[in-house]
């Protein structure tokens, strides 16, 4: 005859309640040999798309005189720690570009003077330094001057 569970008290046959006992240790030893849960870095180990918007033709033709806009933009989803802009053929110069705070999206633009460089070809390269220090692939643009 089976026996009746007490109040309060689940009643399991003794083989049942060994199954059961053998599943709670083996659960307990699970979770103390676990360490916390963790998560890889941000980091891809990719650098930053630098893209220049304007102008969208990698040879550009320009009258001399005015000041030409180049203008683009950096991203990284680790965040632009600094974006380089690298000027060739021209006689201006840029300094890189630190955002404070950094951020995922930097937009730029640079003001190229083509006075009195009637017949030459500023060249211009941007790209991007991410937080964890990786390089992107720089962006290039002809600018010619007549």
């Amino acid at each position: 005859m089976p026996k009746k569970a007490e109040p309060g008290r689940i009643w399991a046959p003794r083989g049942r309640r060994r199954a059961r006992l053998a599943a709670v240790l083996v659960i307990l030893a699970a979770c103390q040999e676990r360490d916390r849960l963790t998560f890889p870095d941000p980091g891809d180990g990719i650098g930053p798309v630098t893209m220049i918007d304007q102008p969208n033709a990698s040879d550009t033709t320009v009258a001399a005189g005015a000041d030409f806009l180049l203008d683009g933009r950096t991203v990284d989803l680790d965040g632009v720690d600094t974006v380089y802009f690298l000027v060739t053929g021209g006689n201006q110069n840029f300094p890189p570009f630190r955002p404070s705070p950094p951020t995922d999206t930097v937009r730029w633009g640079l003001p190229l003077s083509t006075t009195g460089r009637s017949g030459s070809t500023i060249t211009v390269q941007v790209y991007g330094v991410d937080l964890q220090g990786n390089q992107g692939a720089p962006s290039t643009r002809h600018v010619i001057v007549r």
